[in-house]
């Protein structure tokens, strides 16, 4: 079943989709994700999960391995099964986790369950893993020299963050989607953690709340804080949404 075709050109649109079926064999597919720039996400029928795309400069998908691998002692995350790239391709096979993505429709007809989850969910994974043996920098300083090199001037007011709350190993991408809940409306597992890395744990927050008004509507941002834990902080919040747009 195919997706619809993100705004790519043909050729790598070819190069992907001839990645996916490569790397399924002779497995069904069953569509996922397709992102902004191309990449392709599909579940098989063998229990495992696909993931191509082109070349990433934000992030790539050998990275997200290396971190999966190294959080999957502390944290459930997806087991990795295969990493790689191929000229402008790259990609990744992870074995299947339970339950569903915080966006399947499920979810997304009872947002107080998913939220709740989502934000109980995040403070279970800054618990979990711990600062002093992670590898991995996504502090304001680091993302700031990861948006120089991809060419965009972040503007001088987000140049200084405020100061630091509490630092945790950030998931880097803590919007809604990328929380997986169980039948049982419990928060299960994370995916997508290219940009894992040490920053404080408002980096997360504000993304994860700020992405309830895109998959659910506006009124549940409050609700994710309060699911996770801590008393509101409107300044660190906008500071953080700010620089997730800006980079």
């Amino acid at each position: 079943m195919p997706l619809p075709p993100p705004d790519l050109d043909a050729p790598m649109r070819a190069d992907v989709d001839a990645q996916v079926r490569r790397l399924a064999g002779t497995a069904a597919l069953t569509p996922l994700w397709r992102n902004e720039i191309g990449g392709a996400t599909f579940a098989t029928d063998d229990g495992r999960v696909v993931k191509a795309g082109p070349r990433n400069l934000e992030t790539s998908m050998t990275a997200e391995a290396e971190r999966m691998r190294w959080a999957r002692r502390f944290t459930p995350v997806p087991e990795v099964m295969d990493a790689g790239e191929r000229d402008d391709v790259e990609w990744l096979v992870t074995r299947a986790l339970p339950g569903h993505s915080a966006v399947d429709p499920r979810w997304l007809a009872d947002p107080a369950t998913a939220v709740r989850a989502v934000g109980a969910g995040l403070r279970k994974l800054h618990d979990a893993l711990p600062v002093a043996d992670c590898p991995y920098d996504w502090s304001v300083a680091a993302r700031l020299v990861n948006a120089a090199a991809r060419g965009i001037d972040v503007p001088r007011t987000l140049r200084t963050p405020p100061p630091v709350d509490r630092a945790v190993v950030c998931h880097g991408d803590a919007c809604c989607p990328n929380t997986l809940i169980g039948s049982d409306g419990r928060w299960v597992a994370h995916v997508d953690l290219g940009a894992l890395g040490v920053a404080d744990r408002w980096a997360d927050i504000a993304v994860a709340a700020m992405s309830t008004g895109w998959n659910y509507g506006p009124g549940w941002e409050d609700f994710l804080v309060e699911a996770y834990g801590v008393p509101p902080d409107p300044a660190r919040m906008s500071y953080y949404r700010e620089l997730w747009n800006a980079t």
